[in-house]
Order: C-alpha cells, then structure tokens, then sequence
C-alpha cells in the first residue's frame, strides 16, 4: 500500500510539472508571438525536452519547455528512419470514412464492390482526370465521388449537369474519360454546395483528394498500383 502511494505520489508531481510546462509555453507564446493562431494542443514528443506545439488543426511547431525557441518542421526518428511530423499530421488529417455524407457522392460500383474509396474531385482538373483513367483500371471496388468544384464558375456549372444528369455515374465518366458534356438539366443541387462546405471543414485544398475506409487522406492523383495499396484489405 505504502509503494502504491509512493508511485501515486510521483505521477501526481509529474502531472503537475507537465500542465505547468504547458501553461508556460501557451502564456510565452501568447505573448511573443501574437499572430500565432490560438493554440489547439501542447504536448510531448519522443524527444527530450521537445513539446509539439499545434495550431489551426493540423499544423505543427515544436519548442522547448519555456517557449524559447520555435522551430517549424520535420522532425525524423533517425533509429527507425521515420517522419514522426508526417506521421502525425497524417494522423490528424484523418477523415471519418463513416461519418462522410454517401448521399450527396456520386457511387459507382465496379465488380462485387467490397472495398471502399471517397473521392473530392473537380471536372475541370487535369489531374483528375488522369486519376480517372488509372481508376478504370481498379476492379471490385465502390468509389463514392464528391462533386467538388473549386476552380471557377464552368466548374460549379459543369458539377450541376453532372448531378442533374439522369445517370450521374455515366454522365460523370462521359465527361471525365470522353469529354461528353451532360446537358443542362434542373434538378436540386444543394449537395455540391455542402460537399464544398464538408471540404473545407476538413481542409481539402485541391483535387482529386482520396479518402480511404480507414480515413488515410491522400491529397493529389495516384495511379493504379498505389491505387490497389490504398483500398487493399486486411
């Protein structure tokens, strides 16, 4: 019983000294640094005496435990050859695979369909559209497309027809794989402005943006190997 105290003891200062020391660096940043964005998180790394610091989501510092020095960038576990900054931004741009709203993608199916794959895609992008061409190549997968034009106007007009389409899937590869342009059709189309609002909540900056069942984002086109590795499954 007397241990168990001891021990309770020790982690108790411990704690103590640790929100101390988080205290420190919000207050001394606060202060030196105004235009800093409002501190999310301070916490401690793998190496000594080195806090990560994260503001506005997803983006990284790192300091000491006074606050006085900031260093913005990658810090490399050199024993196991890993990007600790990467692995934990890639961590924290996650995406909830099964919090994503299917009703307002576009599904295509392709074979029995059993692995899964979100897609943020602008018709307009050149890349995409290369994405595209290495997707057809993917078989037994549901991909759910996010209409989310983000490079002008004929890109909003262009996502419309698309979703106005009696087909949205066909009228969607038409375009996409064969530059057949949908016709102009009315019909509600609410949901590409909430897929432009979904995307900027989590911070989706360009096109094609992945999205795999297990939340990995992957931001830009990847072709079809890395495709296959992407919604392999366990």
């Amino acid at each position: 019983m007397q241990a168990a105290v001891v021990l309770f003891a020790v982690w108790s200062t411990a704690a103590a000294f640790a929100q101390g020391q988080e205290a420190q660096i919000r207050k001394n940043l606060a202060e030196r640094i105004p235009q800093l964005p409002k501190i999310d998180e301070v916490s401690r790394t793998p190496m000594a005496g080195l806090f990560e610091v994260r503001v506005d989501g997803t983006e990284i510092y790192y300091t000491d435990a006074e606050a006085n020095f900031l260093i913005q960038g990658q810090l490399i576990d050199t024993r196991s050859r890993r990007n600790l900054t990467e692995e934990r931004v890639d961590k924290l741009s996650a995406i909830d695979f099964g919090a994503l709203p299917l009703k307002d993608a576009i599904t295509l199916v392709r074979g029995n369909g059993k692995r899964k794959l979100a897609v943020f895609e602008d018709p307009n992008c050149g890349y995409c559209k290369r994405f595209e061409r290495d997707l057809q190549k993917v078989d037994n997968v549901t991909v759910y497309l996010f209409l989310y034009p983000i490079l002008g106007q004929d890109s909003i007009d262009k996502s419309r027809n698309i979703w106005c389409a009696k087909d949205k899937a066909r009228a969607w590869q038409d375009f996409m794989l064969r530059e057949q342009v949908a016709s102009q059709a009315p019909c509600d189309t609410a949901a590409i402005q909430r897929n432009l609002d979904l995307g900027r909540k989590h911070k989706i900056t360009g096109t094609p943006t992945l999205i795999a069942a297990d939340g990995t984002r992957v931001p830009g086109a990847i072709g079809t190997a890395q495709i296959e590795k992407l919604i392999a499954t366990p």
